[in-house]
């Protein structure tokens, strides 16, 4: 195998991931630490897919490759960082390297990265092939491929107008150094069936298909999105099934089968469905389950300055971390500038009057509705917290609209004064 490792003299900086997490972790790193570190972006494609955004693209029947795929190359390239394009086979945390194998041709031979600091952004596996009979009969938006499935579902006449299920499999969360502040949670995110039967509600009456009736959304818990705090869920329910008409089952426990008629459930119960779209549990990498960096579920440990314990040259960002509950990009846009301090301060190059960040973990999320709407949730009701903030316009859905075209604009190095204005317009 062929080592890899930073400029000699150097501190090198490897950053796994270059989703959302990654990619703002690496470009705060180098702006933080400047010319004393060596940073080498890993990822296993040389783009990422904004994928908040999918469901509006495929429900206004677009292509959501043409619009949500950014090539980040050039804004590492600017900031002097390495990217390589490879994918992530093994951690030695004991030697500190990195086995990859690059991923531009099949049949590449492995290589090893050496690392100083190692920084995990790799996000999780979506567990699609746990799902008896989704790969027949069920459809989601969790990326282009699986968007534009739905897409040609729905426009190219597929669809007959039936009944429409709408909700997620069980998450199964891991307790190792989890904080008592963080509850245990049935779901990963449950804000992305909420805005499917909305938006998918919206282009049922636009099309004249149908209404927000034909739709039945599921829950494992007691509470759909319960993450959100229960006083915010309790008004998005009173909208849609009381108002808007539709349905909800609660506390299925799990998915048991997706069949050609409907979805069968864990606790006996069934729900008649044409169409069926579903999110599945979110896990981690199978390398990743057996570090002694990791929960009993593969998710990295950390404290809130988002460093592993016993290995505190090892941070984790974004979905891959513990911490990270529910699975908000949000959550880790935060974790990736405390990252950035992390090592910036390591460096000697954190300005005296900087306050130093903790995970100070907050849902906050804008969803798309249809009719150029959209809902804005802020809460900290889960933490026990005393913020629940839900407000629903077309102010909002511009501001979704607004920010992915700022992150592309600005290669995901978004300003923190632009979180704080989103705040104040939103809430």
């Amino acid at each position: 195998m062929n080592e890899t490792a930073g400029i000699k003299g150097k501190p090198h900086v490897v950053v796994l991931g270059c989703n959302f997490g990654g990619l703002t972790a690496a470009r705060f790193i180098k702006e933080k630490s400047g010319d004393a570190i060596d940073v080498t972006v890993i990822d296993r494609k040389p783009y990422l897919v904004f994928v908040p955004n999918i469901q509006m693209e495929v429900f206004a029947d677009n292509d959501p490759e043409e619009k949500l795929q950014m090539q980040f190359y050039h804004f590492l390239k600017q900031d002097g960082s390495t990217f390589l394009q490879a994918e992530v086979k093994e951690i030695d945390v004991d030697a500190k390297s990195v086995t990859i194998t690059p991923t531009e041709r099949p049949g590449a031979a492995s290589e090893k990265v050496q690392y100083d600091y190692l920084v995990i952004a790799l996000g999780c596996k979506l567990d699609y092939a746990a799902l008896p009979g989704f790969a027949e009969y069920g459809h989601t938006v969790s990326d282009t491929y699986y968007g534009n499935k739905l897409r040609r579902y729905l426009f190219g006449g597929q669809y007959k107008g039936g009944p429409i299920a709408i909700g997620t499999a069980r998450f199964q969360m891991g307790t190792k150094g989890r904080p008592d502040w963080i509850p245990n949670m049935t779901s990963a995110c449950e804000g992305p069936p909420l805005e499917l039967s909305l938006g998918l509600s919206a282009l049922l009456e636009e099309r004249k298909w149908g209404s927000a009736k034909n739709i039945t959304l599921f829950t494992q818990g007691e509470w759909i999105a319960e993450d959100a705090g229960i006083p915010l869920v309790k008004e998005f329910l009173h909208m849609a099934v009381d108002q808007m008409g539709m349905s909800y089952v609660n506390q299925t426990q799990d998915i048991k089968e997706i069949t050609k008629d409907g979805i069968e459930f864990v606790n006996g119960k069934s729900v008649e469905a044409e169409l069926k779209i579903v999110l599945p549990n979110w896990v981690a990498h199978d390398f990743m389950k057996q570090l002694p960096i990791v929960d009993e579920m593969g998710f990295v440990v950390t404290d809130l300055y988002m460093r592993n314990p016993d290995h505190p040259e090892i941070l984790a960002v974004g979905d891959c971390a513990a911490l990270t509950a529910p699975k908000l990009g949000g959550i880790g846009d935060q974790q990736a500038r405390i990252v950035a301090q992390q090592i910036a301060k390591d460096m000697g190059k954190l300005d005296g009057e900087e306050k130093e960040m903790k995970l100070e973990p907050v849902v906050m999320c804008f969803g798309d509705m249809g009719h150029h709407k959209a809902f804005y949730i802020h809460s900290d009701l889960i933490y026990g917290g005393k913020t629940g903030v839900m407000k629903m316009g077309h102010k909002y859905f511009m501001m979704k609209v607004g920010f992915k075209e700022a992150y592309f604009m600005m290669g995901g190095k978004t300003p923190g004064w632009g979180i704080k204005l989103t705040e104040l317009l939103g809430g």
